[in-house]
């Protein structure tokens, strides 16, 4: 089983990498395989709206007209098993890499072309709030959404929050165990 684990985290040692890492030992203890895509070391520009009617090529066609890291990234996704996408919670939200990235996936994903290889494809999230802790629960239901409507098959998405960042770092190694068992995909 190969995963992809998708990273809006800016620190490669911060919160959301240790969660991330955790559920990378869980798949890589089962005879998984794990690669990691930091975002932020990424070129991912903003959607453009590209045409007046807010739409453009990604509607048409399935793909995206500008040219940065984006193609490259979702052809990682339509290549592994399953994606795992990880966020630190900014005002209770997803981070700015990963709504960028996103926000460009949903759309290409509104073609057949563009859904290829990820309509169906088993989805983890993980919010990962520093400070109180308060946004991670709002924060994995827009990530639900998001992922939800790119196509994805959310199977499930774990709220993190620093007072309790040790107790979720043992449920993500049970659920990447879990991930890399072939049932659990089916």
């Amino acid at each position: 089983m190969k995963a992809i684990i998708i990273l809006g985290s800016r620190n490669p040692e911060g919160q959301t990498a240790s969660a991330a890492d955790a559920l990378a030992q869980g798949i890589v203890a089962a005879g998984g395989e794990v690669s990691r895509v930091f975002l932020t070391e990424r070129s991912i520009e903003r959607c453009r709206q590209c045409e007046s009617n807010g739409w453009g090529l990604c509607r048409s066609e399935g793909r995206c007209i500008i040219e940065d890291d984006l193609a490259g990234i979702v052809d990682q996704i339509r290549g592994a098993d399953v994606a795992v996408l990880a966020t630190p919670v900014y005002f209770g939200d997803l981070c700015e890499s990963l709504r960028a990235f996103l926000d460009r996936l949903r759309r290409i994903c509104r073609h057949d072309a563009g859904k290829t290889g990820i309509a169906g494809k088993p989805a983890v999230g993980i919010c990962v709030a520093g400070g109180g802790g308060g946004g991670a629960p709002n924060c994995c239901l827009s990530l639900e959404r998001v992922l939800a409507t790119t196509g994805f098959a959310v199977v499930d998405v774990v709220p993190v929050r620093r007072q309790n960042r040790e107790m979720k770092r043992q449920v993500l190694q049970v659920v990447g165990r879990w991930l890399a068992k072939a049932d659990a995909l089916q």
